[in-house]
């Protein structure tokens, strides 16, 4: 079976991951935490990096940071994982969703601004398969609404939107370093971006259980207390440790990934022009980077026939989110704002493809040819 994911594998996770548990110091904000948060601050031009267990945590971080109170509204698409709704909902905040454009499946900028009432205080763009969202028309209705930002850019890292690095633009930024990610922590990993340097020391004690214990390490205060609400943010350094490795090959990765993506989309492309699917669209100006390779076919009916057509012939590809805003939980703790034009009709055509960084060249063959078949 040709898995539709397996955790990318670089060679020297290994070796690092010894070198932390000689250390004595496995615990977070160790050697190899502080070297890939510098890595990332340097190369994405951030003020502040802070790694976190998850990018889970990075958004409940954030909804914390920003104070998001009972009876606060959040606008997001409904095509997206629970945990970009989660995050605020955990604060008592009500999700606002709304439609999402069918050429890149991230929010429709277009209607946001109709979304906004007096009692909103977040957007959420998330980037769909590391493909940025139109970041200056959302940019520009947080100015105009004095309204925060925050980009789930779970998906997004090394992707680039008009020169920024995703996660950079808004105020805050949240990664993930999943094993289904580009880049990985040995399966669990996210980080915190905070792009707004008043926001710094608040985030440091929250990501530290609520305490000034980073201060403490730094020798700015003479012994760390309870500050604020906060909880356990940190990311083990044994994690750190492996993260270290595939950062260091960070290009690498990317490249491959793109020759992967690049290979998918030629191929595939006389089944596109002959009406048979729908591929993905990169809009100019932006770089994404290969996170993903999904196409789109007919219907729902479609695509489960061909799921078990590839399950048949030994290929796992997935449908990804069902929208958030027809699930029980979405139903309860958010309303979706406008006409559900695309969210529902577009996630229900979509299919992934097998796409991982150790895939072979072979195996992509293999997932080539049987997709041909399939519309033979």
């Amino acid at each position: 079976m040709i898995p539709f994911n397996k955790p990318p594998v670089v060679g020297t996770e290994l070796e690092y991951m010894q070198q932390a548990m000689a250390s004595g110091k496995l615990c977070g904000d160790g050697e190899f935490t502080k070297r890939c948060e510098a890595w990332m601050e340097q190369r994405f031009n951030c003020p502040k990096v802070l790694l976190t267990p998850s990018c889970t945590a990075s958004l409940e971080m954030a909804a914390i940071l920003l104070d998001i109170q009972p009876g606060d509204e959040v606008i997001m698409p409904s095509y997206t994982f629970v945990s970009t709704s989660n995050a605020f909902v955990l604060r008592g905040a009500t999700i606002v969703f709304v439609d999402i454009r069918p050429d890149t499946m991230n929010i429709d900028e277009n209607k946001i601004e109709a979304a906004i009432t007096e009692k909103t205080r977040v957007i959420v763009p998330v980037h769909y398969a590391g493909v940025a969202c139109e970041m200056d028309a959302i940019m520009a209705l947080a100015k105009k609404y004095n309204l925060y930002v925050v980009e789930d850019a779970a998906q997004g890292v090394m992707s680039t939107y008009k020169g920024r690095a995703l996660g950079t633009i808004g105020h805050i930024g949240c990664f993930s370093f999943h094993e289904t990610k580009n880049y990985s922590a040995g399966g669990e990993g996210g980080a915190t971006l905070i792009n707004d340097s008043s926001m710094i020391a608040r985030a440091e004690i929250i990501r530290e259980k609520g305490t000034n214990r980073s201060q403490f390490f730094r020798g700015q205060v003479d012994k760390y207390t309870w500050r604020d609400i906060g909880s356990s943010y940190l990311l083990s350094d044994l994690q750190a440790a492996y993260l270290w490795a595939q950062l260091e090959l960070a290009g690498k990765i990317n490249q491959r990934r793109l020759t992967l993506w690049d290979n998918y989309y030629q191929s595939l492309k006389p089944l596109a022009d002959a009406g048979h699917l729908a591929l993905p669209i990169v809009p100019e100006g932006l770089e994404h980077n290969a996170h993903m390779f999904y196409i789109k076919l007919k219907d729902v009916e479609e695509r489960s026939a061909f799921n078990s057509y590839m399950k048949e012939n030994g290929i796992l590809s997935v449908f990804h989110y069902v929208a958030l805003h027809t699930s029980p939980a979405g139903e309860k703790c958010g309303r979706f704002h406008g006409e559900d034009r695309f969210t529902t009709r577009e996630s229900d055509r979509l299919v992934r493809l097998p796409m991982f960084y150790n895939i072979t060249d072979t195996e992509q063959q293999i997932v080539i040819d049987r997709i041909k078949e399939f519309f033979a």
